[in-house]
Parts: structure tokens; sequence; C-alpha cells
């Protein structure tokens, strides 16, 4: 059951969790499977929770190795290596705590935004991921996202990109970065650069 699982993961030795996620390929897929896990175990059990959003993501209501984790501690401290969350992916923490400096991954992975779900109805869709297939599943989440999400009018050489990529443009390389991906993602013509627009987010709830 999900209660016996939470009980599992809270119960975990500490020293355990550090020495079995040594590579970043196992702390993406660890965490990303994780923050997503628990972003539907808690809407389902308590939807009005996202009402008021900033304390859902900022409330410490995750247990895993005796230590309590939020949301943001999950996305921005350990997956986004300390980042600030609102500073556009340019600003790092200046004092992140020793348990995030020991958790956290080697290098930031643009492509983690295409694979964490928030619970709200522009989040990408969830997958499992596994350590041994990270590249190809996260290339894959990525292909999929922005094919979905992102626009290209050639008329005007305007694109009209997700809102998450202008949150954290600092992680995609900024304007210039997000250009060489819609060029690589083949969502743009390779001899085009175009002006780059971002989408309003739909913060509507979807559980799946």
């Amino acid at each position: 059951s999900t209660g016996q699982f939470e009980q599992l993961l809270a119960g975990i030795n500490y020293a355990d969790l550090r020495n079995q996620l040594q590579s970043d390929e196992e702390k993406k897929a660890f965490w990303i499977n994780l923050y997503n896990g628990f972003i539907q175990v808690l809407l389902k059990q308590n939807p009005d929770s996202y009402k008021n959003r900033g304390r859902f993501f900022t409330a410490r209501q995750i247990t895993i190795a005796g230590k309590s984790f939020s949301f943001d501690d999950i996305e921005h401290g350990i997956l986004r290596r300390s980042k600030i969350k609102w500073s556009l992916g340019h600003l790092n923490k200046w004092f992140p705590n020793k348990t995030e400096r020991e958790l956290r991954v080697t290098a930031l992975d643009y492509r983690l935004h295409f694979a964490l779900n928030c619970g709200a109805k522009s989040c990408p869709p969830i997958a499992f991921y596994n350590p041994e297939n990270l590249n190809p599943q996260l290339e894959l989440a990525t292909n999929a996202y922005l094919q979905s999400e992102a626009q290209y009018h050639a008329a005007s050489n305007k694109a009209k990109l997700p809102a998450i990529l202008g949150w954290f443009r600092r992680d995609f390389g900024g304007k210039k970065g997000m250009i060489r991906l819609l060029r690589d993602k083949k969502i743009i013509p390779v001899s085009t650069r175009p002006k780059i627009k971002f989408k309003p987010y739909d913060w509507t709830l979807y559980i799946n």
C-alpha cells in the first residue's frame, strides 16, 4: 500500500541512501520518480492543498531516510543543484544545507523540466525513470513535450514556448540555448532565429 511504501522510504538508512545514489543517473532517476509519485499521492489525499501552491511546494511533507524534504528541496536543491527558485536559473543558494550538498547532482540537466510533474495541466506526463535507460528516456520526454507544447509560426518567425523554459531560462542556456534546442528537435528550420515568446501556464489541477 501507499502508506507502507512511505514508511519504507522514511525508514531507509541515510548512509545506505547516499551509497546507493552515486551517479547523477541514479540520483536523477530516484528523485524524479519520488517527486512525481509523492505529487500524485499527496494531491489525491488532499486536492485542496493545491489551492495554496506556495505552501504545498515549500512544506517539508516528504520523509526519506529520516530526513524531511519539500518538493522545492527536491527540485531546486537536489535536482537543480542548489539553485534559487525564482531567479530564472541564474542564482545559486549561498548556504545549502549538508544533506542537500551530499545528495544533489553534480551537474544540472535541463531535461528534468520535461520529466517533473507538479500536478498541473501544463506539466509533462509522468513516466517511470530508471538509471540504466535515463538518457534515452529523458530525450524521449523532451521530444514529446516540445513537439506537443512548442509552436513555431514561420510567417512571423516567432516561437511560442512552454512557460517553464522562461521560468528557468538559464538552465537552458538562455534564448540562444533554446534556439539550439528547437533546431535540434526540428521544431524550427536550422537557418532561422525566431523571436521567442512564452505561453501562459495552466495551473489547473490534473491528477493521473
